[in-house]
């Protein structure tokens, strides 16, 4: 995975705070993941299959989270309630189709998103998957979009 497989996450998700929560965001040096290692406290999750296969997390401490989910509703929900999970979900679909899209002429598909709860948890994704965490910050606090994937060379052209 090279830095061009990156971009798309760092500017999407640039975009998607900018756009929908009017915060700008600060995007630290991305750095390979080191196994195992634990995400933050609340995690969206999407998984990618086609042309390219792999896994992006966004990954937020909880009050950071609560401070997005907020700012992306309009109201003040606690990590406890049905709907935060959702809101939460939703942001980490926006950012991976934001970055879908910027993989032109590659045929991706990504998954509906998954949301864990609950501190010291750990996504893993392929065992033989490398993977990238972006740090990223922002005023309501620090997060990190994670991203591991492959691409399959010459997917399309058969």
């Amino acid at each position: 995975m090279d830095s061009s497989s990156i971009t798309p996450f760092v500017q999407s998700t640039s975009n998607v705070f900018e756009m929908m929560l009017q915060l700008p965001v600060t995007v630290g040096k991305p750095e390979l993941k080191k196994e195992p290692e634990p995400a933050h406290d609340v995690s969206g999750i999407i998984g990618l299959s086609g042309d390219i296969e792999g896994l992006v997390v966004v990954s937020f401490p909880t009050s950071t989270a609560e401070r997005a989910v907020s700012l992306f509703t309009g109201e003040t929900l606690e990590a406890t309630n049905p709907d935060f999970a959702d809101a939460i979900g939703e942001l980490v679909n926006m950012i991976s189709g934001g970055a879908k899209a910027q993989f032109e002429g590659k045929s991706i598909q990504i998954s509906v998103p998954s949301v864990v709860v609950g501190t010291g948890h750990t996504v893993f994704g392929k065992k033989d998957m490398k993977g990238v965490t972006i740090p990223c910050s922002c005023d309501i606090g620090e997060f990190s979009v994670e991203v591991s994937m492959v691409e399959w060379v010459n997917a399309t052209a058969a």
